[in-house]
């Protein structure tokens, strides 16, 4: 049996090589090398490929993960979230029934059109919705993105849910915007990297203490006006008040729904909300209320205990497979995608098939923005795989560099630059060291793009990208068909290099 290790470059995809193009304009050797000399073909990695409403959604590391680990496509994130609205089923359930039982009914979520973590008409559709179920009191806490959006795109979502909320308004209904700020400052933190972004959001949400304004317009052409160069992202908390009040504090019998319907960056302020041993932080206000996500974010866990739409029940993963051939694997990351070589890639489950054939490490990360380190912790992902590949335990090994995406969001094309080239010197000295190891098969993927796409009519572009991304079997033996495959053609083809039979629901090998 062949042994494989799989090598997962976050965000690094097959751009246009322009200037814009990060992967392109990087030092490569490697890359290159192994593109010149080994069978190579480009995959979808967006849109219904990964299991979204159409190929305008760009992908995302859960989805990419999802579809690499199960070797078929589900529907996901936006695509459950349209269902279950057009149908209705979401307005049905007893959830939400429970959640417009409250004094006031509270959104969180990130206000944008991006379709990774959330979407805008959601949020409309679930305000609406409030009010024909004769909901009398809302209040929205905006988590601002400039990251799967233009940089800079804040204004034009307030004021869509400006525009819906006074349609909304009368004098049987009073829906107002709470709270807000930017992604990557408060709520939204994931894998328990920085608990004081979710304090900040906690402190800024619930206890309304921070910086006030009259209105959400108002607050980031107020933050603009200091720093101009701004993304929406990195723009500061601020509170809505009305003669120094808060407008929209939460309370003692509320009810408060994340709109989000992504899980990574939704865990840590559900927990905050959920878990009666909370203790990540100190909170100075802790209401007694409702709380509700738009899907649940982790199964296992049961993280959030109530949900408004199910997700995915995921099958028949390549993990089930490895384990049912008694193959032991290896999976490692450093913190902020080791949850997508682990939870997303065994089919949105935080635990392991099996505890005596998986192994997983975490490499935990810094806790710096990323383009003041975009090397990230590549050297010590790298020492990783090699040390396993070393001990000659694992049949099969997976990782994830996560620099092209990371490093790519800030924006910053040159370190982007050096967070592509950093995992180019890494993936050198995996492939040195399988090359000295014919007991292993190397190879290279990524679950989307980023890197590839940094500039958009001139200015940072920080959203994924809708480009292809490589699939490279680095030995000349493999053939590999030239069609229109995906991310979900994947694991097939590692079953099928390794000789174990794929089910039957699984899609086409590659090769």
């Amino acid at each position: 049996m062949k042994k494989i290790v799989l090598v997962i470059m976050d965000g690094i995809g097959f751009g246009k090589k322009d200037a814009g193009d990060a992967v392109f304009n990087a030092y490569t050797p490697t890359l290159d090398l192994l593109l010149e000399k080994y069978p190579f073909v480009s995959l979808k990695a967006h849109g219904e490929a990964v299991g979204l409403p159409s190929d305008d959604d760009m992908g995302n590391s859960e989805v990419g993960h999802n579809a690499l680990g199960c070797g078929q496509i589900y529907s996901q994130g936006a695509k459950l979230v349209n269902e279950s609205i057009a149908t209705g089923r979401m307005f049905e359930s007893p959830v939400w029934k429970d959640m417009i039982d409250a004094g006031t009914v509270h959104f969180i979520g990130l206000l944008s059109d991006g379709n990774v973590h959330s979407n805008i008409s959601h949020l409309i559709d679930m305000l609406k919705q409030t009010k024909k179920d004769g909901v009398k009191r809302t209040r929205v806490h905006i988590l601002l993105d400039g990251r799967d959006v233009p940089t800079q795109s804040a204004d034009l979502y307030i004021d869509m849910l400006e525009k819906a909320l006074k349609e909304l308004n009368d004098d049987t209904y009073d829906g107002r915007i709470a709270s807000g700020g930017g992604r990557m400052k408060v709520t939204m933190d994931r894998y328990q990297a920085n608990w004081d972004m979710v304090k900040q959001g906690w402190e800024t949400h619930v206890e309304g203490i921070g910086k006030q304004f009259n209105t959400a317009l108002e607050a980031i052409k107020a933050y603009r006006s200091e720093k101009p160069d701004i993304i929406d992202q990195d723009l500061p908390p601020f509170v809505i008040a009305k003669d120094g009040k808060p407008v929209g504090t939460i309370d003692d019998g509320d009810s408060v729904i994340l709109f989000n319907f992504r899980g990574d960056r939704a865990i840590e302020i559900s927990m905050a909300f959920d878990n009666k041993d909370f203790n990540a932080f100190k909170k100075n206000k802790n209401p007694k209320v409702k709380y509700a996500g738009m899907l649940q974010y982790d199964g296992d866990l049961q993280l959030p205990h109530n949900f408004l739409v199910a997700p995915p029940h995921i099958t028949n993963t390549l993990s089930e497979l490895l384990v049912k051939n008694n193959i032991s694997q290896y999976a490692v990351s450093e913190t902020q995608k080791y949850g997508h070589v682990t939870y997303f890639w065994n089919g949105n489950r935080s635990g392991k098939t099996s505890e005596e054939l998986e192994t997983f490490e975490e490499i935990p990360s810094d806790t710096v923005s990323f383009d003041e380190r975009p090397w990230m912790k590549s050297a010590q992902v790298a020492d990783a795989v090699i040390k396993a590949t070393e001990s000659g335990k694992y049949g099969f090994i997976r990782c994830n560099f996560p620099n092209g995406d990371m490093v790519g969001h800030t924006g910053s094309m040159q370190a982007t630059l050096i967070a592509v080239e950093s995992v180019d010197l890494a993936l050198s000295r995996i492939a040195k060291a399988i090359e000295s190891n014919p007991d292993y098969l190397l190879i290279i993927t990524a679950d989307h793009g980023n890197a590839d796409d940094m500039l958009e009519k001139g200015a940072a572009k920080t959203a994924h990208s809708l480009n292809k991304v490589p699939f490279i079997v680095c030995d000349t033996k493999y053939f590999l068909k030239d069609k229109d495959f995906g991310l979900a053609n994947v694991a097939p083809t590692i079953a099928k290099i390794m000789g174990m039979s794929a089910p039957d629901c699984w899609l086409e090998a590659i090769c």
